[in-house]
C-alpha cells in the first residue's frame, strides 16, 4: 500500500500539486478518512511534506472531481454520497470492467498478463486457505484485489476505460479498495469470481469474460448498498476497519 508521508519522487512533467492530489486520492479511497470527515490542511502539508499553496491546488482538483467538498470559512471536508449515487456509480463500474474483460480478451491478452492474473488468483488463496479473515491480511487482499482488476483494464487496450473507471472510484465506497471483511462466505464467492474470470481471459472467451466481471461487480455493489442502507455504521466499519484500527 502507498506509503502517504511522503510523496514519491516527481517527473519534471508532474508537479507537487499533481503528486499530492494522487496522495490525497489515495488515501481517501483507501479509507484514511470517513465521509463527513474535515480535512486539515497543516496537518495534511505536514505529512505530505509539501507547502500550503501545492496543497491548496490539489485539494481544489479533487473538489473539482467530486471526492471532496469545499464549504466557505470551513475548509474541504469528505464527500457523502447518497445510497443510490453508489449503487449507480457500482452500475457503470460494472459495465465498464466487463468491457475491459471482453476487449482484453479479444485483442489477445499477452502471455505476462495472463501470468499475471494467475499469480495474484493463487495469492489469493493463499491469503483464504485458513478459511478465517484475518484482519492483518486484508492489506494483502486489497492489493491484490486491486492489481487483478487494474491488469484486466490495462489489457483492454483503451486508455478510456480505464480513465472512466477511475472517475467511478471517485465515489469512495465504489473503489476496488473497498472490501467488507467481515464474511468467510462472501470474500470467498468474490475470489471463486476471479478464478473464473482469469479463465475465461485465458480461454480468450471474451462474452464469458464480460459477464462474469459484470456481475462480480454488481454483487459487490449490491452487498455495500444493501449493508448501508440497514446499518450505516456498520457497513463503514466493516469497509474501513484496517484503516480505522490505525487512526
Amino acid at each position: 500500500m502507498t506509503d502517504h508521508n511522503s510523496l514519491p519522487n516527481s517527473t519534471p512533467d508532474v508537479t507537487s500539486a499533481d503528486l499530492a492530489a494522487t496522495s490525497i486520492r489515495e488515501m481517501i479511497l483507501e479509507g484514511h478518512f470517513m465521509p463527513g470527515d474535515r480535512l486539515h490542511q497543516d496537518q495534511l502539508a505536514e505529512t505530505l511534506g509539501v507547502s500550503r499553496t501545492p496543497l491548496r491546488t490539489a485539494l481544489a482538483r479533487l473538489a473539482q472531481d467530486g471526492l471532496i467538498d469545499y464549504e466557505p470559512n470551513r475548509g474541504y471536508r469528505i464527500r457523502r454520497f447518497l445510497v443510490t449515487d453508489i449503487r449507480e456509480a457500482f452500475t457503470v463500474r460494472a459495465n465498464l470492467e466487463g468491457l475491459a474483460c471482453r476487449l482484453a480478451a479479444e485483442s489477445g491478452m499477452s502471455r505476462s498478463d495472463r501470468d499475471r492474473l494467475m499469480t495474484l488468483v493463487e495469492e489469493g488463496d493463499r491469503i483464504l486457505s485458513n478459511r478465517v479473515l484475518d484482519i492483518s491480511q486484508l492489506p494483502a487482499y486489497r492489493r491484490m484485489n486491486v492489481e487483478f482488476h487494474e491488469t484486466i483494464i490495462n489489457a483492454a487496450g483503451n486508455r478510456w476505460i480505464g480513465r472512466f473507471v477511475h472517475q467511478s472510484h471517485n465515489v469512495p465506497l465504489v473503489s476496488d479498495r473497498v472490501i467488507l471483511w467481515d464474511d468467510f462466505g462472501v470474500i470467498h464467492r468474490s475470489h471463486d469470481d476471479h478464478h473464473r474470470i482469469a479463465k475465461a481471459l485465458a480461454d480468450g472467451d471474451g462474452v464469458r469474460a464480460q459477464n462474469l466481471m459484470s456481475e462480480h461487480v454488481i454483487y459487490a455493489g449490491q452487498l455495500l448498498a444493501d449493508r448501508l442502507e440497514a446499518d450505516p455504521t456498520a457497513a463503514l466499519r466493516h469497509a474501513f476497519q484496517d484503516r480505522k484500527a490505525e487512526r
